[in-house]
Order: C-alpha cells, then sequence, then structure tokens
C-alpha cells in the first residue's frame, strides 16, 4: 500500500453498532493534518437517505464528495423507482463508484447503515471498493483498536437502543483517551424504521455519565 494512502487514512474513530430494531452510528470530531489538530467540529456522520447514514474516516474532501454523490443517487433511485433504497444497494452503488476510481483512489474507509424493509444492517466500504456486511458491530479509523476492545466485551445480542447508545459513546472514549487522531467530542446517530435521530447534547450528557471518566 502507498505510503501516502497509509498517511491518509490515519485520525478518526467510527462505529457501528446493530441493536434490536436499529442501528446506531457514533464518531468523535478530530479532524487531523500530521500533528496538527485542524478541527474541534469535524462532521463524520452524512445523512444520504431517509433512513440511511454514512460515516467517514479518511481525507475530508473526498469523504465528502462521496456523501453528495451517494446522497444524489440514493434520492434518485427512489425517483425512477418508486420506492426507497435499501441499505446493501446503496452500499453496493458506493462500492461500485469506489472500484470504478481505484487507480486514483479516493482516500475514505466508510460505513453505510440504515434500516430498510429487510431491517437494520450496516456494511463497511474501503477505498478499493470493496463491501462487507457487519452483522453486529463495527469500528474504522485509527482508534478502533481501542473501540473493537470494548465492543467485543460489552456487546450482545437483542441489544436495547439505550444499550447500544452505551456501548458506543463508552467504546469512542476508549478510543479517545488513546488514540491521538480522535477526540474533542461525539456525535452519536440513532436510525430505527420510523426515525433518523441525532442525538443532542443534552442527551448525550446522559449516557456520558454512565461510562467511566
Amino acid at each position: 500500500m502507498p505510503e501516502q494512502y497509509q498517511e491518509s487514512m490515519k485520525g478518526t474513530t467510527t462505529i457501528g453498532v446493530v441493536f434490536a430494531g436499529g442501528i446506531i452510528l457514533a464518531t468523535e470530531k478530530r479532524a487531523t493534518m500530521g500533528y496538527m489538530i485542524a478541527s474541534k467540529k469535524a462532521k463524520k456522520v452524512y445523512q444520504v437517505a431517509d433512513r440511511i447514514g454514512m460515516t467517514t474516516a479518511g481525507g475530508v474532501g473526498d469523504a465528502q464528495q462521496l456523501a453528495r454523490i451517494l446522497a444524489v443517487e440514493c434520492n434518485l433511485y427512489q425517483i425512477r423507482r418508486s420506492r426507497p433504497i435499501t441499505v446493501g444497494a446503496s452500499a453496493t452503488l458506493l462500492s461500485n463508484y469506489l472500484n470504478q476510481n481505484r487507480y486514483f483512489p479516493y482516500y475514505v474507509q466508510l460505513l453505510v447503515g440504515g434500516v430498510d424493509v429487510n431491517g437494520p444492517s450496516i456494511y463497511s466500504v474501503d477505498a478499493m471498493g470493496g463491501a462487507t456486511k457487519e452483522e453486529e458491530i463495527v469500528a474504522t479509523g485509527s482508534g478502533s483498536p481501542m473501540a473493537y476492545g470494548v465492543l467485543e466485551d460489552r456487546y450482545h445480542k437483542d441489544m436495547t437502543e439505550d444499550e447500544a447508545i452505551d456501548i458506543s459513546v463508552r467504546s469512542l472514549k476508549s478510543a479517545m483517551k488513546r488514540d491521538a487522531g480522535s477526540g474533542e467530542g461525539i456525535q452519536v446517530v440513532v436510525i430505527t424504521k420510523d426515525r433518523y435521530h441525532v442525538l443532542s447534547e443534552e442527551e448525550l450528557k446522559k449516557h456520558l455519565a454512565k461510562s467511566p471518566a
């Protein structure tokens, strides 16, 4: 793998958790340029359809462009077919687009997750266009090893929404303690068949208070 590509993938933690009836997409808010903290309020979760979100790790410009492209394609799909796009179809669409650009790749690692007629699901999509369906938990970015330590230890099937939020927040806090590329704050999105909901600061405080400092 080229050195430039390896460097561009550093510095982020994004998390996806499947629970009974929905999924959680969670990220921290730090954006880095080498050893410099370029932003403390970076947006890393994008809504691309009514019940589908995408998290981003890697180059900010590449990630934003892909979020715009996927949102447009999801909208066009609904207009042309008179039904919402599925999570799997949106991940495949994104995978195909990335694969077509593999010689001049977008420097990203993405999670696409949401709820459709088949229920909740989440996919990991890499810069070369590889898409993998994740059954329960997934983490990307430089802080993912620390996050996985918490996720693997505490995840269980049929988690409630609150339990899924708690484990997502706890795993992000663990990553932020040890990974220099992750920090500043947390954003959590809850997606169910009824809503796409970004947790407010007040809602986050309740869940932050439950996990160790």
